[in-house]
């Protein structure tokens, strides 16, 4: 789960972690509001779950509280695009009123979780305010990792190790280990998937402070912290992906016309690549998982076919806990109640495949049965394009 840049910031604060004066409008007047409370300049930021926003014109400098009354104006109802929004944006709802400053050093500090090594990794760079993703590609060495063992959580050590290695001036080197430090305590405490700080800045009056703030929670572990899962902004999230998560199905959205539906992400990795394979583009990842009912399977068809660009449905299971017979019966009676008129191949192996079969023959309805995962994939490919 991801929330806002005044969300994150809000929850660094609560860990000692240093961020600007600030606070969030959702409207100008408000905004003018902030801006007189903070004095002389200030930066207008919008508020949407995506990187880029200076670059879509959603961040502006200003000097004083009319000019941030007019920023806001013209940055709320925007609607913003950016590399991470896609081509059809986000409106902006909110902007993030904070307080100006003398730039001396820009840095990137990161936390995630290395799966290699199952353990959380801090990342930290020069290269403070430019995407880490091209750091990493293109200058790899510039990128400093430090991995912490979670049993004893992060040794002042490492942090120094990282400050050193950022060339950080004797003065700073104090504060930058506290920060970096208080960011893992953050990162564990609340049980974030990451805590990215980019930029993390020096400024001219030599304070280290977390620029901007871009946090993920682990979604597992959501039912310890009531606080954050109120956070959640459905606005920010696909409208598909929101319904899926009321019936416990895994979905999310892509750019193909094929949709998946798979029970096991591992298959429905395999599924989306074989369906490449056979000249296709899947529509979406789509896990049942392994309960799924007759009710779930009739809900999981509802949200694929609510996919616009879905010109056909390739099921691909393998029955263990959920049966195929199972699966039939919820694919006949979706078929039943959703009056579906495109083509559908089904592919399904395991327990109770025989009587599963037999089930999708004696429905009369126009289910394609396919035997292998090859052949199912060319199955729908060929049927979408003729």
């Amino acid at each position: 789960m991801k929330i806002h840049e005044y969300q994150g910031k809000k929850i660094l604060k609560k860990y000692g972690v240093p961020v600007p004066e600030g606070a969030v409008a959702d409207n100008p007047l408000d905004a003018k509001k902030i801006a007189e409370s903070l004095g002389s300049t200030v930066v207008v930021k919008a508020q949407i779950h995506a990187g880029g926003r200076g670059k879509g014109g959603g961040v502006k400098v200003v000097k004083d509280p009319e000019e941030a009354e007019k920023a806001a104006e013209k940055i709320l109802g925007m609607n913003l695009v950016t590399h991470q929004t896609g081509p059809e944006g986000r409106q902006v709802k909110k902007v993030l009123i904070e307080e100006g400053m003398e730039i001396k050093k820009e840095l990137y500090l990161g936390i995630t979780i290395d799966r290699a090594s199952s353990k959380p990794v801090i990342m930290a760079s020069k290269a403070g305010g430019v995407e880490i993703e091209e750091v990493a590609k293109k200058t790899p060495e510039r990128i400093l990792k430090e991995t912490v063992d979670p049993a004893l959580g992060i040794l002042p050590y490492q942090a120094r190790k990282l400050v050193f290695g950022l060339n950080t001036e004797p003065g700073h080197v104090r504060e930058m280990t506290s920060f970096i430090i208080k960011l893992y305590n953050a990162f564990k405490g609340e049980d974030c998937s990451l805590a990215e700080i980019n930029p993390l800045v020096i400024t001219g009056d030599n304070r280290v402070l977390a620029l901007d703030a871009k946090i993920s929670f682990d979604d597992n572990a959501l039912y310890r912290h009531k606080d954050i899962l109120e956070l959640r902004d459905l606005d920010e999230e696909e409208e598909l992906e929101v319904e899926a998560s009321k019936f416990n199905l895994n979905y999310i959205k892509l750019d193909g016309n094929i949709g998946c539906m798979v029970n096991g992400a591992g298959l429905a990795m395999s599924t989306m690549d074989i369906i490449k394979l056979a000249g296709g583009e899947p529509a979406n990842f789509l896990d049942v998982g392994g309960g799924a009912n007759e009710e779930m399977i009739e809900n999981a068809f509802r949200i694929l076919l609510s996919d616009k660009n879905v010109k056909g449905v390739l099921i691909n299971i393998f029955g263990g806990i959920l049966r195929c017979d199972t699966l039939a019966k919820g694919i006949v009676q979706a078929a039943k109640h959703l009056n579906i008129q495109i083509p559908v191949v089904v592919r399904m192996e395991g327990t109770n495949v025989k009587e599963g079969k037999e089930i999708l023959k004696a429905s009369g309805l126009a289910l394609i049965s396919e035997s292998g995962m090859k052949n199912a994939a060319e199955k729908i490919v060929k049927e979408i394009s003729s």
